[in-house]
């Protein structure tokens, strides 16, 4: 169990309070919703901050879909006293749409936290944001490297981060090419997995080309790709998303690249399949994720994921739903304990230890996993599906 949030929190309750006021609830009104021994309560939210509209809207989707068939299993028990309800806010991936976002859960006094937000950038920029309103996080998929380090009081995350899973890739694209090209997108995740990525490699003795092609404003993919290949590197890894992924997987084919092509967990989902087509065949990718299809723990939730949407769970989907029942859980001790307030939400889930279907989650100091634990998988994409290939350190 962790201890960081309850000395800060106690510090920042004056700033929730009036925080909470200005947006005309009061810290009585907004921080709790049940007082007498953990009597009675309506309604308990929780909140999803993800994208669920524009490029990348694909992985909001898993991610919120994973939340909601928490959210309708824990409801159909009936025995938690209160109803939980799913509040949607729809980020779009973008840090400077995030803060609005997030000022829709903050606002809403019955929130007693938040799953995600979905991407790194969105996540920095709301961090200190939903700390300040004392309202937990629990994030499935933000992987940035430095999150963690941040102070943000009421930061968790359920999968490895980008230095765990960068150097993993790394170790993997050492075996294979002794050349690499490695491409930033620029953005928070893209560059954090890109440092990680090029400093492993050096460390293993392989001579890194570092290009760059900005998401935010990279039109054409063909420079990127002439430059990839006038290197002569016999691989490359691109640090970025899914949509622009596809983007560049197609200019890498047009211009004749026959290299091998590995990205991270930003570019493993059907948005990149579906815009690559072809060219995104025999790509590799790497993923602080689970194998959702194959993996035993999985087979109940992936019936009932289907039985709910008519598709299978995707990218993420699984660490979203172990997310969701992590805060469930939380909220259901804080209402045992006395009261279901944000600080005793936030409290019980520093101190989780949560047997859940991605596996053994509990949280370190700083708000991550235990050094070591969880496992980075390779994935490839072959026939248009991303098929998982187990354990990246065990992979051939």
């Amino acid at each position: 169990m962790r201890t960081r949030s309850l000395t800060k929190l106690a510090s920042l309750s004056l700033v929730g309070a009036m925080a909470l006021t200005a947006c005309g609830s009061s810290e009585e009104d907004g921080g709790g919703l049940s007082g007498d021994g953990g009597g009675s309560t309506s309604v308990v939210t929780i909140a999803f901050e993800g994208p669920l509209s524009g490029d990348n809207a694909q992985l909001g989707i898993n991610e919120v879909n994973g939340v909601k068939l928490a959210i309708d299993q824990a409801n159909k028990k009936g025995d938690l006293g209160f109803t939980l309800k799913l509040l949607e806010a729809d980020d779009m991936g973008d840090p400077a749409k995030a803060p609005a976002a997030a000022a829709t859960a903050i606002q809403d006094k019955t929130v007693m936290g938040v799953i995600g937000p979905s991407f790194s950038g969105a996540s920095q920029a709301v961090a200190p944001k939903y700390g300040e309103a004392g309202i937990t996080m629990v994030n499935p998929s933000a992987s940035n490297g430095t999150l963690q380090d941040q102070g943000f009081p009421t930061w968790h995350r359920i999968m490895p981060n980008d230095f765990a899973e960068g150097p993993a890739a790394a170790d993997w694209l050492a075996t294979k090419a002794k050349k690499v090209v490695v491409i930033s997108d620029k953005s928070a995740y893209g560059d954090g997995v890109a440092r990680s990525v090029e400093a492993q490699l050096k460390a293993k003795g392989v001579k890194v080309v570092s290009q760059s092609a900005a998401a935010d404003t990279t039109k054409d993919y063909g420079p990127v790709a002439q430059a990839v290949k006038a290197t002569g590197a016999p691989a490359m890894f691109y640090a970025g998303y899914d949509a622009q992924g596809a983007q560049l997987a197609k200019a890498l084919k047009a211009v004749g690249y026959k290299g091998l092509r590995m990205s991270g967990n930003g570019v493993k989902s059907s948005v990149f399949t579906d815009g690559a087509k072809a060219a995104g065949e025999g790509w590799y990718l790497s993923c602080g994720c689970q194998d959702v299809l194959t993996a035993e723990s999985s087979k109940q939730f992936v019936a009932d994921y289907k039985a709910m949407f008519n598709t299978d769970p995707s990218t993420y989907s699984p660490e979203a739903f172990d997310a969701a029942n992590i805060l469930i859980e939380a909220i259901k001790a804080a209402k045992a304990a006395g009261g279901i307030t944000r600080e005793a939400v936030n409290d019980a889930v520093d101190a989780t230890d949560y047997a859940g279907i991605t596996g053994q989650i509990s949280f370190g100091e700083n708000g991550d996993l235990p050094e070591g634990v969880g496992v980075v998988n390779l994935f490839q994409v072959q026939k248009g599906q991303i098929v998982g290939l187990g354990d990246i350190k065990m992979a051939k």
